[in-house]
């Protein structure tokens, strides 16, 4: 009987460690998630201002070309050609 005693008394051992870890196994996910969170969170906002940069990189050669800056004038001039294919497009359909 005293032979069953302690294997019971082993097994909760055994249980309640089990039953600690795993509390710090989800204390470790929760900590884990948040800072998974948090990066998405960073990375969205950098993805946000990488694209509004090429946005303002992209007006400022613009306005460099048609200010008189030979270095990006087929861009500018590609750019014009395609809004006046916009505005002629758009033209056609109030037309119709």
């Amino acid at each position: 009987m005293s032979e069953i005693r302690g294997i019971v008394d082993s097994l909760e051992v055994r249980f309640q460690m089990l039953v600690n870890k795993l509390e710090n196994l989800k204390q470790a996910n929760n900590e884990l998630t948040l800072k998974l969170k948090y990066s998405e969170a960073i990375i969205q906002k950098q993805a946000d201002e990488i694209k509004t940069l090429k946005a303002d990189f992209d007006s400022i050669k613009i306005t460099n070309s048609l200010l008189g800056s030979d270095e990006y004038k087929r861009d500018t001039k590609l750019k014009i050609n395609s809004l006046i294919k916009e505005i002629d497009y758009c033209i056609a359909q109030l037309s119709d």
